[in-house]
């Protein structure tokens, strides 16, 4: 980072810290070089803790046994860890005791797994599936320029001080749609911010701020939801059977946070972030010309506004073909046995799928309304290139998902997590210190185990049923759960996308690596912590409640 001083003026305190944690952080090896390090330090942790007998016992909710054919230990780190199968209904979570036993890698079991799980575990890894698909639909609509047209839309309605907040805000929004955010708004902050002159740095930072340090809150029920609030009722059943809680039970606090969320990480972005990075050098962009949305898609306004009318038919279309699909108590996009449509449904595990054809029938469409592609070689010839341009992140992504499989398979985050709980759970505390450090012990699992399901399975039946004799309510359990779960999801490099944000920056600044993110990122974490913090204590103290009939205390 720079600071944006002129005149040779001193750079400030923030600016000298935050260039020192780049400098260190930019100094660690290249993402694939690190990960390699990290499966070689999980392997031989593994081996030393199972020869000492680390172990842990603990109560976990678990869905119903689901047939399969193979058990793997990979999967994607995305901050909703997955939503259960569709067969899951609602009640079905169990809660057990489990004992974990930190497996050695080593062993003759370990080696078998490493050596026969690695293909799946690759295969397993759903960021890799995701970012394939939606990229034939956003590959495309970035080579017709049409993603170049939106942007200079938007920034021709927004002001410049409004920029930020509407990026911000869509982000945060756009929990509802899964991954989504990831792959098209945070590229789309970084363009939008340039066209203006503005450093596009501070666009993905904005944006990546706000899709995944604002995840665990929405305006809307989400998908998440309904899981957490399953896992914890199945925690209340411990303690007291007759009472549960319902999807609408953080309605109120998730609506106030996310006004909350939004102005700060704006304030953040405007007066730390993007006055420590100054102004865009357009020299230290890559030099890779395939990387540029824009490039070589010259149109005239006349021949933009007839690909814009074309695509706003397209998407139009698209619309009402998934509107007849999902609309009618039988449609196929509902659940067979429920009808639902939002949760457990077909259509919210066809959300990706959906967003794809959406930009590939409104990229198509202005193409051809435009000009900028006139055959079919072209329209594959753009799904190809930007297929080729995710080689780099694919290959990290194999290994990222042996890392993730081999730290999976060792139960080293298991262990972690539920010793943590204990701990906290014996400290001698007040009810207000101790929802704090359940929230501060929620931030630090999150560095080990990103995806919020798989934490809450594992916290929820230790905490709530401490919580429910101390008379809190479970639905402030999860309340502080949420303020714990997402800030650090920016700065973690176990979470999926984490890897994908680097490639994002060094768009613009071809040398950027973990630590310039990192740097960028970390007055997020800092700001948010101790801000969302301080609104859940205000709440709590005021004794306002998280959503229709669920107050902070119990009964």
């Amino acid at each position: 980072m720079s600071s944006s001083a002129e005149g040779g003026a001193q750079p400030g305190v923030m600016e000298r810290i935050l260039g020192a944690i780049e400098r260190g952080g930019n100094k660690m090896p290249h993402p694939a070089i690190l990960f390699v390090w990290l499966c070689v330090v999980v392997i031989v942790l593994s081996a030393l803790l199972a020869w000492v007998g680390v172990s842990v016992t603990y109560e976990i909710a678990k869905p119903p046994a689901i047939p399969v054919e193979e058990v793997v230990q990979g999967g994607s780190t995305q901050p909703s860890g997955g939503l259960p199968d569709a067969s899951v209904q609602e009640g079905e979570y169990t809660i057990v005791e489990e004992t974990a036993e930190i497996q050695s890698l080593l062993s003759a079991d370990g080696v078998r797994f490493m050596f026969t799980s690695f293909v799946a575990n690759f295969r397993n890894f759903a960021a890799v599936a995701i970012i394939l698909v939606v990229m034939i639909g956003v590959g495309l609509a970035e080579a017709s320029g049409l993603i170049g047209s939106l942007i200079r839309k938007l920034v021709a309605v927004s002001s410049e001080a409004l920029l930020t907040p509407i990026i911000v805000f869509i982000g945060v929004l756009s929990s509802v749609a899964s991954d989504a955010g990831y792959l098209v708004l945070i590229p789309l902050g970084a363009a939008a911010f340039k066209s203006v002159g503005r450093n596009p740095l501070a666009g993905i930072a904005a944006a990546f701020a706000g899709v995944a340090a604002g995840f665990g809150v929405n305006f809307l029920i989400t998908p998440l939801d309904g899981v957490l609030t399953e896992i914890t009722n199945d925690a209340i059943a411990l303690s007291d059977p007759s009472r549960t809680i319902d999807l609408a039970s953080n309605l109120y606090f998730g609506i106030a946070s996310t006004i909350f969320v939004t102005i700060l990480i704006s304030l953040v972005s405007m007066y730390v972030v993007e006055r420590s990075l100054g102004a865009h050098d357009a020299a230290h962009e890559s030099d890779d010309a395939s990387l540029d949305a824009d490039q070589g898609v010259e149109v005239t306004p006349e021949a933009d506004a007839r690909g814009l009318r074309f695509a706003l038919f397209a998407t139009l279309g698209v619309l009402v073909g998934i509107t007849l699909l999902t609309v009618f108590p039988d449609a196929p996009l509902r659940h067979p046995v429920t009808g639902r449509v939002i949760g457990d449904s077909p259509f919210m595990d066809s959300l990706i799928v959906i967003i794809t054809i959406i930009f590939f029938a409104a990229g198509y469409a202005y193409g051809r309304g435009a000009g900028t592609l006139k055959t079919s070689d072209e329209v594959l010839a753009a799904i190809t290139k930007s297929w080729a341009g995710l080689a780099s992140l694919l290959f990290l992504f194999l290994l990222i998902a042996q890392f993730i499989a081999y730290f999976n398979y060792s139960n080293m985050a298991k262990v972690a997590a539920a010793s943590l709980g204990d701990w906290l759970e014996s400290a001698d505390i007040g009810t207000l210190w101790l929802l704090i450090g359940f929230m501060f012990v929620a931030v630090l699992v999150n560095f080990i185990m990103p995806a919020s399901i798989a934490k809450w399975a594992i916290l929820a039946p230790i905490f709530i049923p401490l919580f429910i004799r101390l008379d809190v309510a479970p639905q402030t359990v999860l309340a502080a759960y949420r303020v714990g779960d997402s800030p650090t999801n920016v700065i973690t490099p176990l979470m999926a996308y984490f890897p994908l944000i680097v490639i994002f920056a060094q768009r613009y600044k071809r040398h950027a690596g973990i630590g310039t993110v990192v740097s960028m990122m970390l007055p997020y974490v800092l700001a948010l912590t101790i801000g969302w913090t301080l609104l859940f204590i205000a709440w709590y103290l005021l004794g306002i409640p998280l959503g229709p009939g669920s107050p902070v205390h119990l009964d």
